[in-house]
């Protein structure tokens, strides 16, 4: 993932209407939900929802799909991985060694290059 990508990630997070509707959709995993139930679920008028999923969308967190005449969104688990990733790629990578061992995040990294 590129710095540039990171910086457009973490910033269309950074609006809590938009993180709690990103939270929202990785709850519900790859099916996702139609905009109308998002709104519902949130307390949003659609304009509102419009405008903050357009801004998730923009920065690959969210994707959507049309399903007769319905929008769906869905997380992008992909972007996701990649973000956490990222910040978390160079854990304790300067810490002493006997740090560095018991780094949760860094021996997570290792486990996930592994498989």
């Amino acid at each position: 993932m590129q710095v540039k990508d990171v910086i457009a990630a973490l910033g269309a997070l950074s609006h809590e209407k938009r993180l709690e509707i990103y939270r929202l959709l990785v709850r519900r995993g790859p099916q996702g939900y139609a905009a109308g139930a998002i709104a519902e679920k949130l307390g949003v008028s659609a304009p509102i929802l419009s405008f903050h999923v357009k801004a998730l969308e923009q920065a690959g967190l969210v994707q959507s799909r049309q399903e007769g005449r319905f929008q769906f969104y869905t997380a992008n688990f992909q972007t996701m991985s990649a973000l956490v990733d990222f910040l978390v790629a160079e854990c304790c990578s300067q810490a002493d060694e006997s740090c560095a061992k018991d780094c949760v995040p860094a021996a997570a990294m290792r486990k996930r290059r592994k498989l």
